[in-house]
């Protein structure tokens, strides 16, 4: 709904003041988006590709080039610019992914489970990159990965059914904890009788 792919079923999304269902254009001007499944064209190189998503966002070519150059530093790809897509890791067109939503300098960037099936040093490394382009801009990032939400998240929202049950900083949410979660360790021969354990 916050990408405006979706309409609200009740309630409204506001940004800026402005009903994004009735005007979704101000909003999508200064939003980047990476889905949980981004496509790439697999024949495509990377600086072609970006350059088809910059067209699409409507940014002039030599302002597009620019960026384009820009991004591809940012996200370690400049030796692999030139190969075709279909060549890259999944971490590398996560990296792809995350210039692409970055093409329009936006204010508002939502990224969906952006290290699902990545290996633990690419995960790693998309993790600080997300971390060092919180700087001047919104991220929501949306996942399951609880590692990813401590590595990188400064404020926490947890809701369910469209209700806000709890806010605040990781610090803070774990110091609410304390004392209510245990961890046990059991040797490997009793699992399958501590598994069967009710609580």
């Amino acid at each position: 709904m916050l990408a405006t792919i979706t309409r609200p079923t009740e309630g409204k999304i506001t940004w800026r003041g402005v009903d994004i269902a009735t005007r979704p254009d101000p909003l999508r001007d200064v939003l980047g988006y990476l889905p949980q499944d981004f496509g790439v064209y697999p024949n495509l190189s990377a600086v072609e590709f970006l350059e088809y998503m910059a067209a699409i966002k409507g940014l002039p070519a030599k302002t597009a080039a620019q960026r384009i150059d820009e991004l591809l530093q940012v996200v370690n790809l400049v030796d692999a610019a030139r190969r075709p897509l279909g060549s890259y890791s999944g971490g590398m067109k996560q990296r792809v992914g995350i210039a692409q939503a970055l093409l329009n300098d936006p204010q508002l960037l939502i990224v969906d489970e952006p290290t699902a099936g990545l290996d633990p040093e690419e995960r790693v490394r998309f993790r600080s990159l997300l971390a060092d382009l919180a700087g001047n801009r919104i991220i929501l990032l949306s996942t399951h990965i609880v590692s990813d939400v401590e590595a990188t998240a400064a404020e926490i929202v947890l809701i369910n059914r469209g209700s806000l049950l709890v806010r605040g900083t990781p610090e803070a949410l774990l110091a609410s904890l304390d004392g209510k979660v245990w961890n046990w360790l059991a040797p490997s021969d009793s699992l399958p009788r501590s598994s069967s354990h009710t609580w």
